[in-house]
């Protein structure tokens, strides 16, 4: 592999790296940057032919190469700020992760800039341009539309540290930390299944994105091993709230035989069930149960409490962080590392 060839995979592409690609001087990437941003590349100096500047463009397109203006400024020195990028700031499951994150911020002096992305794929990348433009030391980053190949490619533009929450992901270059939710999604349903002998059970997702598609994978294959079946309306579609979580469990109390057991992906999704149970004068769990996702603290509330599979933000924030900084620090190790954080089933009166 060449030294260029090297720097771009670590991600550490220059202007120098352009120019060596497009046969060019230093100078004259710098001119052609220039004319990009609408200023005339050099104050009145010789033109700079079509054929050099599509050169050029062709290099930093194939390098990815992006300015960054105000990383220039500083370089050689630390910004003291990392940058979370989260789904939704709402949800009360991310509140402990960013506390523990920026809590480790803070034993290293460090400032933290949150971004919240409502779980949509346009914020995803306006995040990611904000980054570019915008210099900081490290990226956490919880991605539910971002692929790993856009992952590495912000870490090529920038040369930044980034640390990543999923299962999903998966790069030679990405620390990640995990949960394996669809494991225990199916671990929870066949304990409804077994422990609680029920048939009948509808699965409430968010098809659209990684977390919601393993979970209801695990529950499809907890169904398929009980050999129970799974009428097509018993899988409905959310996005997390619990407004979506009532809309959800409306469908189902409506259908002509509705199921005595409701899994949702995540806790408020299930609490909105519980709501909606509740208008309609039904009994959880004498009538429905409902299990959720998550263990957020709303779920001990409630009458009745949630059952719940926990998992841990407060520890995968502090393993998000801690990977982080000892990246930014100059850890240097042959591949990424993937830290496994288990999941619980966390018992209570809703089942």
């Amino acid at each position: 592999m060449s030294k260029l060839s090297q720097d771009a995979a670590s991600g550490k592409v220059t202007m120098r790296d352009v120019a060596r690609h497009a046969r060019v001087a230093q100078s004259t990437v710098s001119r052609v940057l220039s004319i990009g941003k609408g200023t005339n590349g050099g104050n009145g100096s010789v033109a700079i032919s079509q054929d050099t500047v599509q050169r050029v463009q062709e290099s930093i397109r194939e390098l990815g190469y992006f300015p960054n203006l105000a990383a220039r400024s500083l370089r050689g020195q630390k910004t003291q700020m990392i940058a979370v990028m989260i789904a939704d700031i709402s949800n009360p499951y991310y509140h402990q992760m960013v506390r523990r994150i920026q809590d480790v911020a803070n034993e290293h002096r460090y400032d933290v800039l949150i971004s919240n992305t409502d779980h949509l794929q346009e914020n995803e990348q306006r995040f990611v341009e904000g980054i570019i433009r915008r210099p900081v030391d490290g990226v956490i980053l919880v991605p539910y539309h971002l692929s790993s190949s856009e992952i590495e490619a912000l870490m090529r533009r920038t040369g930044v540290a980034v640390v990543a929450l999923g299962q999903h992901l998966h790069s030679d270059l990405i620390d990640t930390v995990y949960a394996d939710d669809g494991t225990a999604t199916r671990e929870a349903v066949t304990w409804l299944i077994r422990e609680r002998g029920h048939k009948q059970i509808a699965f409430l997702g968010v098809p659209h994105t990684a977390p919601g598609k393993r979970r209801e994978q695990g529950y499809l294959q907890a169904m398929n091993d009980a050999h129970l079946l799974v009428p097509h309306e018993f899988v409905t579609s959310g996005d997390f709230s619990i407004e979506s979580g009532e809309r959800a469990m409306a469908q189902l109390l409506n259908l002509a035989t509705p199921p005595t057991a409701v899994f949702a992906c995540n806790d408020l999704m299930a609490l909105g069930c519980m709501a909606e149970a509740r208008v309609r004068h039904k009994r959880v769990p004498e009538d429905v149960a409902v299990i959720g996702f998550d263990n957020v603290p709303e779920g001990t509330r409630h009458q009745p409490g949630l059952t719940t599979v926990a998992q841990f933000p407060n520890e995968m924030g502090e393993r998000l962080a801690g990977a982080l900084f000892e990246r930014i620090g100059g850890l240097k190790v042959a591949s990424a590392r993937r830290f496994h954080v288990p999941c619980k089933l966390i018992v209570r009166e809703s089942t």
